[in-house]
């Protein structure tokens, strides 16, 4: 279909499925057609757009007869705010999507039909997220916009709150956003100008309650940032520091290099699996604490069990990826001599920082690096390795270094189903076996999928 040949009236279709970024799925004349706003079940008006990439979009346009699954949705923003897709999918059928995706993401792309356990429901679909990042605009006429972008776009749609967020840290947008804006600091989150302020970020401990609120900017010439810093710290006692980062570049990337603290201190405190922790502003972290605290045992139970301290001195884990030792940490705690690799130096001192806090600097380690670079001299000791890579899954050299080295036991903890099905395609092409996959809903009322794989090597 050409720009000439689209649609200037109403198409009629019926939505059969929703695809991984949760479009509508609908057929016309045996073509996939995908409908932002639409669910499977609708039976929608829809006007076609012209195509794109070989692919057939259309507008919705009225619903004229809702799916028996279709709800209200509880933002007020949800039609607008491309950041929960699934909003207007009940619970139950978001559920039902996410363990069916899954399944035929491993069957269609890797050929695999392992056996896929009941997904992880949360009993938090709303005000779960313990982290925003939260892009800033100000308009022609001063007024400072917050908010995510409308899907498919960069246009801010501006809101004084978000209901997935922590209660604790959405409570803090609205009042930010006017002290923000009565600032006049510059705004410039493009870099198309001299610079100013990029992003708003807030972070939460979900157990302890303490508060991070980071500006992102790239610059830090800001007047009168240090008294306004510490008045937000006075006025909401939970905030333990503000800090300020600096990203020059005008990138995808939302965090630069190097961060400032203006006021109080640069990490919060935190409890996670039974153990203490400090997380910095810029450092990744689970955003569903409750969910990733669930892991742990399936991690644990993955690797045959806990160990012996006293007797397990050999049996060693890499945990690629590390963090800040989110899951090195417990699986040291349960016995394992765990080896955590991640290239991000702030985090691995982290990592460094909690495991001497929790008594585990003996049985926890890590190292600076990039896992392609240092896990093929590491893998011919290991006994089991954990992998938890970025949405863009396994590099080309990191899975030809596990395929030449294969541990025993190998745990992959996946955000993407398409990646991690074509990366356990390769694994169990010849060299594993998967024992199971566990799906988490880590992301309600988004189209996101966390799935734990178990695999095993074959001899």
């Amino acid at each position: 279909m050409t720009q000439q040949n689209a649609s200037a009236t109403d198409v009629e279709l019926e939505i059969q499925d929703l695809s991984h970024d949760g479009r509508g799925i609908g057929r016309l004349d045996g073509r996939v057609v995908f409908v932002d706003g639409a669910l499977p079940g609708d039976r929608v008006a829809v006007r076609l757009l012209p195509e794109r990439r070989r692919q057939l979009h259309a507008d919705l346009r009225r619903i004229l007869q809702p799916s028996p699954q279709r709800r209200r949705p509880p933002c007020i923003l949800a039609d607008h705010c491309g950041g929960c897709s699934l909003q207007p999918l009940s619970d139950a059928g978001q559920q039902q999507w996410k363990q069916r995706s899954l399944e035929q993401a491993l069957q269609r792309i890797a050929g695999l039909s392992p056996e896929v356990l009941p997904l992880l429901e949360s009993d938090r679909p709303l005000g779960y997220r313990n982290r925003a990042v939260i892009p800033l605009e100000r308009s022609e006429d001063g007024h400072l916009k917050a908010g995510y972008y409308r899907r498919g776009s960069h246009r801010i749609v501006n809101m004084n709150r978000c209901p997935v967020l922590d209660p604790r840290i959405d409570a803090l947008i609205a009042p930010l956003k006017r002290d923000l804006e009565t600032s006049d600091w510059p705004v410039d989150r493009h870099g198309l100008s001299e610079g100013g302020l990029k992003h708003l970020a807030l972070r939460v401990g979900h157990h302890s309650g303490e508060v991070l609120i980071t500006l992102i900017a790239s610059h830090q010439d800001f007047d009168g940032l240090e008294v306004l810093a510490q008045s937000w710290m006075e006025r909401w006692p939970e905030v333990v520091g503000v800090s300020l980062n600096l990203q020059p570049r005008p990138t995808n990337q939302l965090f630069g290099p190097n961060t400032y603290t203006v006021a109080g201190r640069g990490w919060l405190s935190e409890s996670f699996a039974g153990l203490k922790y400090h997380i910095a502003a810029d450092t990744f972290f689970q955003v569903h604490t409750t969910q990733a605290e669930r892991l742990v045992p399936l991690l644990l139970q993955g690797l045959g069990g806990n160990q012996d301290p006293a007797t397990n001195t050999e049996s060693l884990l890499l945990d690629a990826f590390c963090g800040i030792g989110t899951f090195s940490l417990p699986l040291a705690a349960a016995g394992w001599r765990v080896h955590g690799i991640e290239q991000h130096p702030p985090a691995v001192a982290l990592a460094q920082l909690n495991a001497a806090g929790n008594n585990l600097s003996d049985r926890a380690t890590f190292e600076i690096a990039a896992v392609a670079t240092a896990l093929p001299a590491l893998l011919d000791s290991a006994q089991a390795l954990l992998l938890d890579p970025p949405r863009k899954g396994l590099e080309t050299h990191v899975m030809a270094a596990i395929l030449a080295t294969p541990p025993r036991r190998l745990l992959y903890l996946s955000c993407d189903p398409a990646t991690l099905s074509r990366d356990l395609g390769m694994l169990c092409a010849e060299v594993y076996t998967a024992r199971s996959v566990q799906p988490i809903d880590f992301f309600p009322n988004t189209s996101h999928i966390e799935a734990l794989a178990v695999l095993e090597r074959r001899t």
